[in-house]
């Protein structure tokens, strides 16, 4: 969390704070704090999800070590980081209610995919197991676009197309 500390003259405090608490009650992802000495302390969340994936043809986009993508699981919690032939991946499982669930299970990632322009492969085997796979293809790795887009699936409201407690 990034934090940027104001200090105003004496009497002018007030003001700057309603003003900020106004404007900021639409931007959710900051928070404030007034002190009684004058001092406005504004906090910018920058999360994962906070952040929009960038095009994979970027040239200077190249896969993260295993190191790396260590340092982002615990953003991630529910996720599996897995080698899959040398390519590192994120992988998480859910069971469904029903196929058709899991149908709509993925037409819900779907349209967050295509809003970060970032797509995953999405897996649903025998009637209700859903898998999700999560790599930068153009790469052959992870990048931290993988976890962006896995911390923003995790963040879904999908509790109800969910069988049971989502699973690993």
């Amino acid at each position: 969390m990034d934090m940027l500390l104001v200090s105003m003259p004496c009497g002018c405090e007030m003001l700057l704070w309603l003003m900020l608490q106004n404007l900021l009650h639409v931007i959710h992802k900051f928070k404030l704090a007034l002190f009684s000495c004058g001092f406005v302390l504004l906090c910018y969340s920058s999360g994962l999800t906070d952040k929009k994936c960038v095009p994979c043809n970027l040239k200077e986009l190249r896969p993260m070590s295993e190191d790396s993508a260590q340092t982002l699981m615990p953003q991630v919690p529910e996720w599996n980081l897995v080698n899959d032939g040398g390519v590192m991946k994120l992988r998480r499982s859910w069971t469904v209610r029903t196929f058709s669930k899991g149908l709509d299970f993925f037409r819900i990632v779907s349209v967050l995919a295509e809003s970060e322009g970032h797509h995953p492969d999405l897996h649903l085997v025998d009637w209700n197991n859903v898998t999700i796979e999560i790599w930068t293809h153009a790469v052959g790795g992870l990048t931290e676009n993988d976890f962006i887009l896995a911390a923003k699936i995790d963040k879904l409201d999908v509790l109800d197309l969910l069988r049971r407690k989502p699973s690993d």
